[in-house]
């Protein structure tokens, strides 16, 4: 009987190991293929991709947006390639925009 329970205890250290491991490596893999959001500066210098949204338009056909570094890019996926479809830069500051609205004013009061 002590047999039993001996081999019995080994298997449960051996099977403890093995799931230990194997939960080792599946943590590091998930931290190297997804790593975690960056938050400031640090997140104005990343160089990854962010996905934000695919359609599909036929049976191997997306239209997919992308974001890389605050630009937005729609590209035409297929089984033959990636095309660019449309680019959107990065957001300008709030103060460009101001200015932007200003000069539509004066653009408007010059045509009345």
């Amino acid at each position: 009987m002590e047999s039993f329970a001996l081999s019995f205890a080994s298997m449960l250290l051996a099977l403890a190991v093995v799931i230990g491991l194997a939960f080792m490596a599946l943590r590091l893999l998930r931290d190297r293929l997804q790593p975690r959001a960056k938050t400031g500066a640090a997140a104005a210098s990343d160089d990854a991709l962010r996905f934000v949204r695919a359609l599909p338009v036929g049976a191997k056909e997306r239209v997919v947006i992308v974001e890389h570094r605050g630009a937005r890019w729609m590209l035409g996926v297929s089984a033959g390639g990636i095309s660019t479809i449309a680019h959107w830069p990065a957001a300008v500051p709030a103060a460009g925009s101001a200015l932007d609205r200003d000069a539509g004013n004066s653009a408007d009061a010059g045509r009345s």
